[in-house]
């Protein structure tokens, strides 16, 4: 394994692949500053005091009892075509802590909690600042042992004067960095067959030998020395990267085998393109893009922006100033929602972003040769009928026309009397069961109940002969008021075991 050492300088990537990483880089910013800073946006929210979430490489003398990682790997598949360079660019932030000092009568400064200001609340706060790392190796290089590549970004200290109104210094702001040590290992090794595949593996690893000074030091001490939302960006000059996430049929097999720890690969940058991808903490689809609609960073892309942009223009005065004074991009959010026109906020209302044919048989030589949208008949709920008109019927206008389905007169399902053969046992609602979510359709949310004992409320089917059984979990306290909302969990007759009285 040759290992070299990458040290900050110009940038080594050439103006395509840089072109291609930029159309990739608005969603990777996204990833890099997910959570940076949430809403309400001040340094004294409860959800702004636990931070960094996703991507955190702690040293590994504080990771190994912590439950936090010191390592990510990421291993994908290429297809590089002869003499092809691979580009690697390593994002991440590095924490810098900030402290407020107030200046004192004989020229010094002491340290405090906050300092007001006219138009903002300074206080302590740890601010992020962008790192990158950036390689290029020709394919041919990461053979066998493959390449090692050790990176430091140093300590620093840096001061700035904090003045008034009027202009008058009446304190300052300390910011100190930490000294941040990693590598890169870069593998690339080819997968037996006909076709000309090989299995790229980069490992990211935080190296710092720092160990806690103190047994009870808790996740703030180690921050400092971590590589916080890290992720990869990887490029190839001559050939593409396969999907991950729906790989050619040829190609499953060996997908499959690839193993990725704390991160997740996805085709990025253009679409129809698969010459870039990004390697995300956080799980994306192939070619994740920001919506167009977006207004700017408001660093929660789990939130909607226009309910977060409403919300955040209507904070009092001192909530703003508190979150001006926490760190700059705060204070960009804050103007942002205050300057916002309202045609730009309409915009965020919604947006449709395809239109199909409405489905349906067209019936006649006339319904053939319309124009399907044409025939959509706007629904009005304050009608005596309002299922009554179906637009693809040749005498749609000779009078009220039953639903197509009325779960009132069906007396073929009956939710708290029908049953369902589990493991050759009838279920139904008032037998319990135990939870056993299926990982091929079962989001994330429903794992946590895995083992855990619920209750049958019900028996659902769907119009297309799916059969559910809406539950709820023992021990929940919002229970009851599940059954009355009839909001329940459901799960699938094989992601369920009977439990002995069923």
């Amino acid at each position: 394994m040759t290992t070299t050492t990458a040290a900050p300088g110009p940038e080594i990537l050439t103006p395509q692949i840089e072109a291609r990483f930029a159309a990739a880089r608005q969603v990777a910013d996204a990833v890099l500053f997910e959570g940076y800073v949430l809403y309400p946006y001040r340094a004294s929210a409860a959800k702004n005091r636990l931070r960094w979430q996703f991507g955190v490489l702690v040293p590994p003398g504080w990771g190994a009892d912590s439950g936090e990682h010191a390592a990510q790997r990421t291993e994908c598949l290429m297809e590089p075509r002869a003499g092809a360079t691979l580009f690697a660019e390593l994002r991440f932030l590095h924490a810098q802590r900030r402290t407020v000092q107030r200046s004192l009568p004989d020229g010094g400064f002491e340290t405090v909690a906050e300092l007001e200001l006219a138009d903002r609340v300074l206080t302590a706060w740890d601010e992020g600042v962008e790192e990158r790392v950036q390689l290029a190796f020709r394919v041919d290089e990461l053979a066998g042992d493959g390449q090692l590549v050790r990176f430091t970004r140093p300590a620093a200290e840096e001061t700035e004067a904090v003045s008034d109104e009027s202009g008058r210094e009446v304190g300052r702001l300390l910011r100190r960095r930490e000294e941040v040590h990693g590598l890169l290992r870069l593998t690339a090794a080819e997968i037996p067959g006909p076709y000309a595949v090989r299995r790229l593996t980069v490992v990211v690893e935080n190296t710092s030998d720092w160990t806690p000074p103190h047994p009870d030091a808790d996740r703030e001490a180690a921050l400092p020395r971590a590589l916080v939302s890290a992720h990869l960006m990887l490029g190839l000059d001559a050939g593409s990267f396969l999907s991950m996430a729906d790989p050619p049929e040829w190609a499953k097999g060996a997908a499959a085998e690839c193993e990725n720890l704390h991160t997740w690969p996805v085709l990025a940058g253009e679409n129809g393109r698969s010459d870039v991808l990004l390697s995300s903490p956080i799980i994306l689809e192939d070619h994740p893009a920001i919506a167009p609609e977006s207004i700017g960073t408001l660093y929660d892309a789990t939130e909607i922006d226009e309910i977060l942009a409403l919300r955040t223009a209507a904070l009092t005065d001192q909530e703003k100033r508190e979150a001006r004074g926490t760190d700059a991009r705060a204070a960009a959010v804050i103007d942002l929602a205050d300057s916002m026109p309202p045609e730009v906020l309409d915009r965020l209302h919604g947006a449709v972003r395809a239109l199909r044919e409405i489905t349906g048989p067209a019936r006649g030589a006339a319904a053939a040769q319309a124009d399907p949208f044409d025939q959509i008949q706007p629904f009005d709920p304050f009608a005596a009928d309002p299922f009554a008109a179906d637009p693809f019927s040749e005498d749609a206008n000779a009078g009220p026309q039953k639903p197509w389905w009325d779960p009132e007169s069906d007396r073929s399902v009956d939710p708290v009397r029908d049953r369902v053969l589990v493991d050759g046992v009838l279920v139904g609602a008032g037998n319990r069961v135990l939870l056993r979510p299926g990982l091929r359709r079962t989001d994330a949310q429903d794992l946590f109940l895995h083992g855990r004992n619920a209750l049958v409320e019900a028996v659902l089917h769907d119009v297309d002969g799916g059969v559910h059984l809406a539950v709820t979990v023992e021990g929940d306290p919002g229970a009851d008021i599940r059954r009355e909302q009839g909001r329940f969990l459901y799960f699938q007759p094989d992601e369920v075991t009977p439990l002995e009285d069923a």
